[in-house]
């Protein structure tokens, strides 16, 4: 007994599916879910204290970026990257600022974010 298109369950054809659609850039370096909640929430943070008021995201082969700006017509004061390249080295994650200059890499992005997150600033 073979099934036609009409007696198929539909949620079934949507499962097979959905993996395609998931790999549809397989070449692309992203930041999954939780490392975007942990950069979103500093982001947040320092636009509410007026220091930042503008984003950018750009997903490359070889790495993620995550850049922040002071205003949208300037160059980014941050980088935030991630280069799976160095996961077993110096750490996938990284701080650049705008000269370039690496303020922190590692392995753990809430430790490397800790070097512009002022939240724990001693006063």
């Amino acid at each position: 007994m073979s099934l036609t298109s009409e007696d198929a369950d539909p949620s079934e054809q949507r499962a097979v599916a959905r993996p395609a659609a998931a790999n549809a850039q397989p070449g692309r370096v992203t930041f999954d879910r939780l490392e975007l909640h942990r950069i979103l929430n500093l982001y947040g943070r320092m636009v509410a204290d007026g220091e930042w008021r503008d984003y950018a995201i750009d997903f490359l082969k070889d790495r993620a970026v995550f850049s922040v700006y002071r205003r949208a017509s300037e160059v980014p004061i941050y980088r935030i990257e991630k280069d799976p390249r160095l996961a077993r080295k110096q750490g996938m994650y990284s701080v650049i600022s705008a000269t370039g200059l690496i303020l922190r890499r590692g392995h753990e992005l809430e430790r490397v974010l800790l070097v512009i997150d002022r939240k724990l600033a001693v006063v």
